[in-house]
């Protein structure tokens, strides 16, 4: 069950377009994975389970190494649109989360089985958006890509894990630049601690906090800060999910 934060919003600017980072288009290649429903998606390196419930969808992608930054990427929203293979591409651009990490391949060749070794740029997506900019037989695509601001519903959501003494915080549906790369927590009787990633979007703190209503400040890669004040009850159990604060 997921449980609505009161919310105080700390530093927040607004971005004045989708493009984060004053990026532009940028060459890469693009492949798909996970099958026609993209049930073979679900889980990953990013930690967000079921990306169905989590509000992501299949508008998914796993990045290969130059990409997923070794986690630091999870959350991020790009735009990829087909480009220069009239033979396979489709019109239109596509909007998608990196929610997974695609392994490089050393057996093979990076022209030939190893799209994701180092140092390509490659994006592993979901089948069915992959099918929105190209066509199923081509199998890897040219593409073009940029990072826009992700675009969510809702607050970010906070699910607390672990036991007393670790607490595992995955933090999911975050607006905005979208990558987490800094997270506080604060207690009703502590002042604010950082926390430490664990893996993927998972955050953890080795304090002990149960029974204390607990804030969250959380910082994305492009330095926009939001603060979640009291944002969980001090009843909360291991377990929860949630809500605060959203970027705009």
């Amino acid at each position: 069950m997921t449980l609505l934060c009161v919310f105080l919003v700390g530093f927040l600017s607004f971005v004045p377009s989708t493009v984060v980072h004053g990026e532009g288009w940028i060459d890469a290649h693009a492949t798909f994975y996970g099958g026609g429903d993209a049930s073979g998606t679900m889980g990953g390196a990013c930690g967000y389970g079921n990306l169905y419930s989590q509000g992501y969808g299949t508008n998914t992608a796993a990045l290969s190494t130059a990409l997923f930054n070794s986690g630091l990427s999870c959350g991020s929203c790009y735009e990829i649109r087909c480009a220069n293979d009239p033979k396979w591409c489709l019109p239109g651009s596509i909007v998608v989360t990196a929610t997974n990490f695609c392994p490089p391949n050393n057996a093979l060749p990076s022209n030939a089985g190893g799209w994701c070794n180092p140092p390509l740029q490659h994006f592993d997506l979901s089948q069915p958006v992959f099918q929105h900019i190209a066509q199923y037989r081509a199998g890897i695509v040219p593409v073009s890509y940029r990072r826009v601001a992700c675009r969510r519903r809702g607050g970010m959501r906070f699910t607390i894990n672990g036991h007393s003494y670790f607490n595992l915080v995955l933090i999911t549906n975050v607006g905005g630049a979208g990558d987490v790369h800094g997270v506080a927590v604060k207690g009703s009787r502590t002042g604010w601690q950082s926390m430490s990633r664990n893996w993927g979007q998972n955050w953890q703190s080795n304090n002990y906090l149960n029974g204390q209503s607990l804030s969250f400040k959380v910082t994305t890669s492009d330095g926009r800060t939001v603060v979640s004040s009291n944002c969980v009850p001090s009843h909360w159990s291991f377990g929860q999910t949630f809500t605060g604060a959203q970027f705009r």
